[in-house]
């Protein structure tokens, strides 16, 4: 990945709504060798996929938790387990396995705290090899962002 692709990849997390003309112009190059060079990336995961992000509260997700998930034990089957469970559950928005004082980091969005309250006690809770789960919410978002620095 050379200079040209980072000022390509800039802009495309800036507004992935442009097309290849826009980000031609922006970053010094003519159309073709930009769409090549986007369908490059692409094919090489580097892009992974076009996505809108969306306004939590404006779609009635008001409740934006953190959940400290520690197993039983650290086998195999428990962790692959939770890993393929947490998959299946549409409140997860992000599920990363960490080192540290508990195993897992939830990031979950629900629209309110009878909502946060089903999520724990009738579905995460109910799956196998949970020892606690501590949940933080979210008061105030100091910084969301979604554009990596290249």
């Amino acid at each position: 990945m050379d200079k040209i692709d980072r000022k390509i990849l800039m802009e495309l997390q800036k507004n992935a709504k442009q097309n290849t003309k826009e980000i031609a112009s922006k970053v010094g190059l003519s159309v073709t060798p930009t769409y090549e060079r986007i369908r490059k990336l692409e094919q090489q995961q580097v892009i992974k996929s076009h996505v809108v992000l969306l306004d939590r509260d404006k779609i009635g997700k008001h409740v934006l938790a953190y959940c400290q998930v520690s197993l039983l034990k650290h086998q195999k089957e428990l962790l692959d387990n939770f890993k393929e469970q947490s998959c299946l559950l549409s409140e997860i928005m992000e599920c990363h396995h960490v080192s540290g004082n508990f195993d897992f980091l939830l990031k979950v969005v629900v629209g309110n705290i009878s909502e946060f309250h089903h999520f724990i006690n009738e579905k995460l809770s109910v799956v196998d090899g949970i020892a606690t789960i501590q949940s933080s919410f979210v008061v105030d978002p100091v910084k969301e962002n979604s554009i990596f620095c290249l």
